[in-house]
């Protein structure tokens, strides 16, 4: 969501030098909302914004998370240029920093939950690694055992969340954390919502190690390019990464990198106006040349070709 539920305005956004931004929106709830994180549903959402944000589409990138049950109907989203459909049962999960867009209001009904990354206790953060992590699957789909208690959960959560005054305000606000903070776990580690863990020799090292490597490269993958530079920030040989990446994720740890750099690059240019030249300068590549030759070579597309295709087809 750009703006929470109860927040018509637009929020102030930061872009590039030049051209029409994908803005960047930071966590507006209602007033009196407290401690980072608002509660509603897809209905609510709908309701209190008439035709925006799809009437034309805007798409955007939030600072903060936002997690949507669908129970029922169907709800399409895009998340970095890709339109996922959820339906009965799946959760959406947008990350900070995904460029998405709403598409409009159509029959999908659902709590829609909205945090920043400092509503949940570290340790707890620390746990949900898997599920809060960039590129973390979209759509979740629970293990049936676990669907209905989420649902359960959720609900439980929104309740809580319309009882502002019904308690004492911290009281409040750790029931809706701890319910919070359940449900998030709940659903990181069900079976079928993430992704499996290798499972093979030195797997659980490799997959700190890996994990730390995107941790560390979700904060320096403008500057740092080189699998020996995170080597040397991870305090790790060069080939014990790269058996990290193989294990975590099926491929090198160069290929990680350059992979990380090439989705900031569509979302830069799928969007939000930034020209060949700015993200080039943005992402650390020598020049425009340089880039175009990196983006053509994983795309098959020039960067001025995949910007006017995007615009072809959102028009």
């Amino acid at each position: 969501m750009m703006v929470s539920s109860g927040q018509a305005g637009r929020p102030e956004a930061t872009g590039p030098p030049s051209g029409a931004p994908t803005p960047l929106y930071g966590f507006q709830p209602p007033v009196g909302t407290p401690y980072s994180l608002e509660v509603t549903t897809i209905e609510d959402f709908h309701a209190h914004h008439d035709d925006w944000p799809w009437n034309p589409p805007r798409p955007g990138r939030a600072t903060f998370h936002y997690l949507i049950l669908v129970t029922s109907g169907v709800l399409e989203h895009d998340v970095d240029h890709i339109t996922r459909t959820v339906t009965p049962g799946q959760w959406l999960w947008v990350r900070p920093g995904h460029t998405q867009c709403w598409h409009p209001p159509g029959t999908a009904t659902g709590p829609f939950i909205l945090f920043e990354p400092d509503v949940l206790r570290a340790e707890t953060a620390r746990l949900l690694t898997t599920v809060t992590a960039h590129d973390s699957p979209a759509v979740l789909n629970p293990h049936p055992d676990d669907a209905p208690w989420a649902e359960r959960t959720a609900l439980q959560l929104l309740d809580e969340h319309r009882a502002l005054g019904r308690r004492p305000l911290d009281l409040h606000h750790a029931l809706r954390r701890n319910l919070l903070e359940a449900l998030l776990l709940r659903l990181a580690h069900s079976p079928g919502s993430t992704p499996p863990q290798s499972n093979g020799r030195g797997g659980g090292r490799r997959a700190t190690v890996h994990q730390r490597f995107l941790d560390t490269l979700e904060l320096h993958f403008r500057e740092l390019h080189h699998v020996e530079a995170y080597a040397r920030l991870l305090g790790c040989s060069v080939r014990t990464l790269t058996r990290a990446a193989q294990a975590a994720a099926g491929t090198g740890a160069r290929q990680v990198i350059d992979e990380r750099r090439l989705l900031e690059a569509r979302r830069l240019l799928g969007h939000s106006g930034w020209t060949a030249r700015a993200v080039a300068a943005h992402l650390g590549f020598p020049d425009a040349a340089d880039f175009g030759r990196f983006f053509r070579k994983h795309t098959g597309l020039t960067p001025a070709a995949y910007a006017a295709r995007k615009v072809h087809q959102e028009a």
